[in-house]
């Protein structure tokens, strides 16, 4: 496969990964095992962060009209724009939500990379957490949620979520979507108020990421790694469309115990492969 076809198929599986909770990172890590791009260790640090941006763009067009603070009030003859206090009220407890992961992604991003983006740490990870999925939705199976609406999160709810956060930011393979969709199903919140919520938590974390990563590489790039970046981007956003529909619908009906097993089996047939491998 040329470069630029495999930066689709990166893309197609960020695309899909980043909103089901079974890790995008980890996916990709174990992808870059069997389908490598020939480009520079550099450049592939900066892809695995920076392509899921286009993700991200999929859930500002989503949710633009629950995101974007400004309204615009009419009355007779007269036009004013006004804040909605409802989602100024959403983004602050958003960042108070991201302040623990941003503060370990900026001071230990380059040791995390170092260390523990790997395979080993990966199917650990995800079988870990597949298994807690399988627990925590096993025990509230007949719990009414405390939290059914996206205005009720209080900042404390916020808060605890984003703590949750920071497990995905150490550890590839948690998957950050499901790391705090987990935290909000322990503190009583509706499997659809944390999804939203986790999406809604996406866009200043991994913008954030995104432009550090690019911040370190120095925007020098080649035409081809351009266009690597940006297959890998777009492919992501479109296939991200379709994701974050289907996931928001199939919650409404259904718990999370099969991301749970998924986990567990792609775990485990990781350390099978890389055991034999050995």
């Amino acid at each position: 496969m040329t470069d630029l076809l495999k930066a689709f198929l990166f893309g197609l599986v960020e695309g899909v990964t980043e909103w089901l909770p079974v890790s995008s990172t980890g996916h990709m890590i174990l992808l870059n095992e069997f389908v490598t791009m020939n480009v520079t260790d550099e450049f592939w640090n900066m892809f695995l962060v920076v392509i899921q941006f286009g993700a991200i763009m999929a859930v500002v067009l989503m949710s633009w009209k629950e995101i974007w603070p400004l309204g615009i009030y009419r009355h007779r003859k007269r036009t004013r724009i006004v804040w909605k206090r409802e989602i100024l009220e959403l983004w602050v407890k958003t960042i108070v939500a991201c302040i623990p992961a941003g503060v370990v992604g900026v001071l230990a991003d380059d040791w995390l990379d170092e260390h523990l983006y790997n395979w080993q740490v990966v199917s650990a990870m995800l079988i870990l957490v597949g298994i807690v999925f399988l627990v925590v939705e096993t025990r509230r199976k007949d719990t009414e949620p405390r939290v059914t609406r996206l205005e009720d999160l209080t900042m404390k709810d916020a808060l605890l979520i984003g703590m949750f956060q920071l497990l995905a930011a150490i550890f590839p393979g948690t998957s950050r979507s499901g790391a705090t969709i987990i935290g909000g199903l322990i503190i009583g919140v509706s499997r659809t108020v944390a999804a939203k919520f986790t999406f809604i938590l996406a866009i200043p974390v991994m913008a954030g990421a995104s432009l550090l990563k690019m911040l370190k590489y120095g925007f020098h790039f080649t035409g081809m790694e351009a266009a690597i970046l940006g297959v890998g981007m777009l492919t992501a956003f479109i296939v991200s469309l379709f994701v974050i529909r289907f996931m928001l619908g199939y919650i409404r009906k259904h718990d999370f115990k099969v991301f749970g097993w998924y986990r567990i089996v792609l775990g485990a047939l990781v350390i099978l492969y890389f055991a034999l491998a050995g």
